[in-house]
């Protein structure tokens, strides 16, 4: 069974850094693309990273610069590198899979998040002084 788990969200001043991270159980998550969403309360779930099988990166025009997604290979997982942070990020942050096969962001046709069939928990990310 395919699981993933979300970790590292907490409460941070605005400007600080964060690294959430996603552990997978069930599958290698070099097998396919991995993306990172994030919801706001009253908010649509928005794309905010994705990263091909290859290690090519992709990110939402509002974090450019300010996150990293990087993958562990020998621990099976991904993580999300946040610095900078700024009240607006404050959401519950998800990491999710699409079905093997689809190794490439554009395949899975990130950031939209339809394709993304296996998801976490979540974890909550509070920037606020």
């Amino acid at each position: 069974q395919l699981q993933l788990v979300e970790s590292g969200g907490g409460l941070v001043q605005p400007g600080g850094s964060l690294r959430v991270s996603c552990a997978a159980s069930g599958f290698s998550l070099d097998s396919r693309a991995i993306g990172w969403f994030r919801q706001a309360p009253g908010a649509e779930r928005e794309g905010v990273s994705c990263i091909n099988r290859s290690g090519a990166t992709y990110y939402a025009d509002s974090v450019k610069g300010r996150f990293t997604i990087s993958r562990d290979s020998a621990k099976n997982m991904v993580h999300l590198q946040m610095n900078n942070l700024k009240p607006e990020d404050t959401a519950t942050y998800y990491c999710a899979a699409p079905p093997l096969g689809q190794f490439a962001c554009v395949m899975t046709r990130w950031p939209n998040s339809e394709a993304f069939n296996s998801w976490g928990q979540g974890t909550q990310v509070t920037v606020s002084s």
